[in-house]
């Protein structure tokens, strides 16, 4: 008989947990992206845990793998989960009884001329030992329900580790191309510097030899100034990216310098990118996931506010020992001891209680919301790192013909002018689009390894889905 009653017992508390039970909400997902199109961008499943290994770049592999070993955000957002658990494992040790144990030696003397007369000798000791219990009944689920948001919180944080750890790798990454891509703006330029101080040798040579303007000699010499001013600021910016990494990676600033300033060439994206499907991404975004658990959180401590409407019913006792002498304070005559049931049940409160309900309400109301957004703005990062990798992946294709013209033009026009065949102008103007076009060039390459790298952060890239 006793385990049918033990079942009936734990039913009837459990059917008397307050509050509303959290369900997940229903969720709405485009079944295919509206800016996938072509042979880019496929809707095919995909693994992105380790997304930044299809640049096929050792150098940022490596620079990856340091920064999730050292990161200092990363060790932070660490940190804030065990704090979440122990802050979780709080709450649960709330549902247990609570003992303490107590001992205590008093030396007293009482007034002899006090209301109470003194029998004897006004002096004593007094000596006790015992233990005190206390344990609340969790009959409504108050303290059940704030398990429940506990362990709510520590999802949360475990996705605010997660969203840490994408946007780590993502920086990583970006930071890594817009070396490279500074390195190669910088080449480019020292390339141009080169070519545009032998066209002022051989201007200055055919001035000696009258063939020449003086305006032709100062024109050359205001081509090579010109193209030698984007120098210092591409050089500068491949510092600046250098000192970025090495704080990602958790390192002095300047720590990388002998690593990474050998140039080297922009990482050079997949041709097939592999994204997945929209109700895929909602899955797997940490900052989507993390707004439910914070729905969830929300929901629970709805019904920790609800919980105070109702009587809490708390079973306490002691047991000890207390005795004037020492020599008997092991005696079974020194034995006290207490136990009793105990209830208390706000009457009135002056509408606390209701506000605090009506503010959890409202705060839970805020969380769906939050979650629903969540879900819209993921979804919108996407579709706008499509367009964004779409579109300069084009821009790319036209900087590629435009350069590939412009040094067609620059062979014609010098050719010609050798020959006498054109005005030195004719000259400037063709090398000055060259320049231009190369230098656009080197920018479109590093910004398409760019758009790639937003692309894979937005799709929520870099740690593993549990099955």
């Amino acid at each position: 008989m006793r385990k049918p009653i033990q079942a009936t017992v734990v039913l009837l508390l459990a059917s008397c947990v307050v509050g509303p039970d959290y369900k997940k909400p229903e969720r709405e997902a485009p079944a295919t992206w509206s800016e996938a199109s072509g042979d880019k961008i496929s809707s095919e499943p995909a693994d992105l845990q380790s997304w930044w290994t299809a640049f096929g770049d050792p150098v940022l592999d490596s620079l990856v793998q340091r920064a999730t070993e050292a990161n200092l955000d990363l060790k932070i957002a660490a940190a804030r989960v065990r704090e979440a658990r122990a802050a979780a494992g709080r709450s649960r040790a709330e549902k247990n009884p609570e003992i303490d144990g107590t001992a205590s030696f008093t030396r007293e003397r009482l007034s002899e001329n006090g209301a109470v007369p003194v029998v004897g000798d006004p002096q004593g000791n007094l000596y006790s030992a015992g233990f005190d219990a206390r344990w609340e009944l969790d009959v409504f689920g108050g303290k059940e329900r704030a398990v429940e948001a506990a362990d709510a919180d520590v999802g949360a944080s475990i996705e605010d580790r997660r969203a840490v750890l994408v946007s780590l790798l993502g920086e990583v990454a970006r930071s890594y191309v817009e070396l490279r891509g500074e390195q190669r703006e910088a080449a480019v330029v020292r390339r141009n510097i080169a070519a545009a101080q032998s066209t002022l040798d051989l201007t200055r040579s055919r001035f000696q030899g009258g063939l020449a303007t003086e305006l032709d000699v100062a024109r050359a010499e205001a081509l090579l100034a010109n193209t030698q001013a984007p120098l210092p600021r591409a050089e500068a910016a491949a510092r600046v990216a250098i000192h970025r990494l090495g704080v990602l990676l958790g390192v002095q600033p300047g720590d990388l310098a002998k690593e990474l300033e050998a140039e080297a060439p922009i990482p050079v994206p997949p041709h097939r990118i592999l994204v997945g499907l929209p109700s895929e991404l909602l899955d797997r975004r940490p900052d989507v996931r993390r707004a439910e658990r914070e729905l969830a959180a929300a929901t629970a401590r709805t019904g920790v506010a609800m919980a105070e409407r109702y009587p809490k019913f708390s079973i306490s006792g002691g047991f000890g020992l207390e005795s004037a002498n020492a020599s008997d304070f092991a005696d079974a005559a020194s034995r006290a001891w207490s136990i009793g049931p105990s209830v208390r049940w706000p009457l009135f409160s002056g509408g606390r209680i209701l506000a605090d309900i009506e503010i959890q309400d409202a705060r839970t109301e805020q969380a769906l919301l939050a979650y629903r957004q969540s879900m819209l703005s993921a979804l919108e990062d996407v579709e706008n790192s499509i367009v964004d990798y779409l579109r300069e992946w084009d821009h790319r294709r036209a900087r590629e013909a435009a350069a590939t013209a412009g040094r067609k033009s620059v062979e014609l026009a010098d050719d010609l002018y050798r020959k006498g065949l054109t005005d030195f102008l004719d000259v400037l103007d063709a090398e000055r689009g060259l320049y231009d076009a190369e230098l656009e060039l080197a920018r479109s390459e590093a910004a398409a390894s760019l758009s790639v790298v937003s692309l894979y952060k937005a799709l929520g890239g870099g740690w593993k889905l549990e099955s």
